[in-house]
């Protein structure tokens, strides 16, 4: 087998970070049912977890510690003391952060369990905006024969114990970030589950979005709310695109 380039080896690495941080106050020592809690569309139980419902308005720094990821083209950043995000996306060839950056962390009450901050990418399971979402997950660097690197981040949610993993990886020469889905049922119960990735970036009149060909509808939040693609020709979310328009 032929070895790989020593010179296009992608680099994996922690490191200290500081981040003026905006921490959440400590949750509320009760237990909080919320029975009634309508949640994004959901069930708003998070009993047996505790909830944080305030935000706070004192910011200091806060050292992180942060895996880092890199090849010649692709610099990342990844913070798994929150939820195992990807904080910073960097083209090196140009110096673009093509993940939306936050240059500070402040928490708004968007998770499940209260704190949540939006920017770079954020993994979502077994619902939206995790119950784990500003949680640590445990994180693993892996090394490949090829070269390349992925970092694992890993948990068990806190709802119902199941194991979510996802693994970022880059490869050398390439300028694409992969990401790696495993989920694991580690209960004797069926479970639902949904997986995505909120990615936050940069919207400008030459963005645009691409998916597999056999991608022929969409949806934004929910599936209340869906439309053909790569040409929208209904009414979404109450917009008129009857007339035909290109969505990507």
């Amino acid at each position: 087998m032929r070895q790989p380039d020593s010179q296009r080896l992608v680099k994996a690495w922690e490191e200290s970070v500081t981040i003026p941080t905006y921490s959440p106050p400590a949750p509320d020592l009760n237990p909080m049912f919320l029975e009634k809690r309508v949640y994004q569309g959901s069930s708003g139980k998070v009993y047996p977890n505790p909830f944080t419902d305030k935000v706070s308005s004192e910011i200091r720094d806060r050292a992180y510690r942060a895996v880092f990821l890199e090849n010649e083209y692709v610099k990342l950043m990844i913070l798994s003391e929150i939820g195992g995000r990807i904080h910073i996306g960097l083209d090196k060839t140009n110096g673009y952060d093509f993940f939306y950056r936050q240059n500070v962390i402040k928490p708004a009450l968007v998770g499940l369990l209260g704190p949540w901050i939006s920017g770079g990418v954020e993994f979502n399971w077994p619902q939206h905006h995790r119950p784990s979402t500003f949680m640590p997950a445990a994180h693993y660097i892996e090394e490949h024969q090829d070269g390349s690197r992925t970092v694992w981040l890993s948990e068990h949610e806190p709802m119902n114990r199941m194991k979510g993993m996802v693994g970022i990886c880059l490869y050398p020469g390439k300028s694409r970030v992969e990401a790696k889905v495993r989920l694991y049922n580690r209960t004797p119960f069926v479970q639902t589950f949904l997986w995505w990735a909120n990615v936050a970036v940069q919207v400008h009149e030459q963005y645009q979005a691409f998916f597999p060909p056999d991608v022929t509808y969409v949806a934004d939040h929910a599936k209340r709310a869906t439309s053909e693609f790569p040409i929208a020709r209904g009414f979404y979310y109450g917009v008129d695109y009857t007339h035909g328009i290109d969505i990507r």
